[in-house]
């Protein structure tokens, strides 16, 4: 807020600097406004597709007579990733700050062929369950390449 010492004696210069406060007060008051719509618009694509997600569940959990045949469910799908671009791009135009990414995934694909190969098991030393004494099986395994 301006002090009574800090503004000039000149009439003309008072209106100016009058003039320059209601422009950026107009200004502020549009950014506003658009802000507004934005999230206003946001909102409604939110709510239009809480709406697609809930017929999705209804499909999955449904009863047999209330299931989509595969070819719509498709079709859905595309339209879901569709929107859900769309929103992101409105938002990356808009600078607003971006949505976490998914993760990156550790996998690249193969290492050539002619790139020697090391196997290397990790496996318990014995084969008896502690608590029943029977047989232990084979769960599951990961395998991985490296340089």
């Amino acid at each position: 807020m301006l002090v009574e010492a800090e503004l000039p004696d000149d009439p003309a210069l008072l209106r100016a600097m009058l003039v320059a406060a209601e422009a950026r007060l107009s200004e502020r008051d549009q950014h506003i406004a658009d802000l507004e719509s934005a999230d206003s618009e946001a909102k409604a694509e939110i709510d239009r597709l809480n709406a697609i997600i809930a017929a999705f569940q209804r499909h999955r959990f449904g009863a047999r007579s209330e299931q989509l045949h595969p070819d719509q469910l498709a079709l859905a799908l595309e339209e879901l990733d569709t929107a859900v671009s769309r929103v992101r791009a409105g938002a990356d135009a808009r600078g607003a700050p971006a949505v976490a990414a998914r993760p990156r995934g550790g996998n690249r694909g193969r290492l050539p062929a002619h790139l020697e190969r090391v196997e290397q098991v990790v496996d318990v030393d014995s084969k008896a369950c502690v608590c029943c004494g029977g047989v232990l099986h084979v769960i599951g395994e990961d395998v991985s390449e490296r340089l």
